[in-house]
């Protein structure tokens, strides 16, 4: 009830678009090549509740495909954001660094554990080293989750799981391509 009230309170605040990772300068200088799309929901479409975050949904990790990619690409890189958080910045669900550029994508719960796949994961919003589903405040409206996909021509190295800004402080030439899929959450 207090999250409902809240939400309704902050309805209309949001992080906003232009602080998302896509239009940091070392990630919007690349050309939008890739093409990224998932089995569990469609572009601009309704993420399923079983991607949601905990005490929500079962937060599951989706399925995830991609095409395009550049033949120099070395590494991928994914980060989810939310840019309707209402909050200085966008709220950050997941990083994944190291991906395997010969993967054709990612099947659902490919970073839940036992993680399926092989990739540093990085700090999310929680602080935590792990994939955060959508939790939208209820009565806050949608919110709009972007994936997005980096292909990068060298590989990122970290001492520790890294944040946001320490990812995009490597990004620095280093982004070929990039993608993005945007899917919506509410909780009403």
């Amino acid at each position: 009830m207090l999250s409902r009230l809240l939400g309704r309170l902050l309805k209309g605040r949001k992080a906003g678009e232009q602080r998302l990772a896509w239009h940091h300068p070392a990630v919007a200088s690349a050309p939008a090549l890739l093409e990224l799309s998932s089995g569990s929901f469609g572009a601009g479409q309704t993420i399923p509740v079983a991607h949601a975050g905990k005490g929500v949904g079962e937060n599951r990790s989706p399925a995830l495909a991609w095409r395009g990619l550049p033949s120099e690409t070395e590494e991928l890189v994914l980060i989810i954001e939310d840019a309707d958080a209402p909050l200085p910045r966008p709220f950050v669900h997941m990083i994944a660094t190291g991906i395997d550029p010969n993967l054709p994508g990612l099947p659902e719960a490919a970073f839940n554990p036992p993680a399926s796949i092989h990739a540093v994961l990085g700090r999310n919003s929680f602080g935590k080293t792990a994939y955060a589903g959508p939790r939208a405040l209820p009565g806050h409206g949608p919110h709009r989750y972007s994936f997005q996909l980096l292909a990068l021509n060298g590989k990122l190295h970290f001492d520790k799981p890294p944040t946001l800004p320490e990812v995009l402080a490597q990004l620095d030439r280093s982004v070929l391509a990039r993608g993005r899929l945007d899917g919506i959450f509410e909780r009403i």
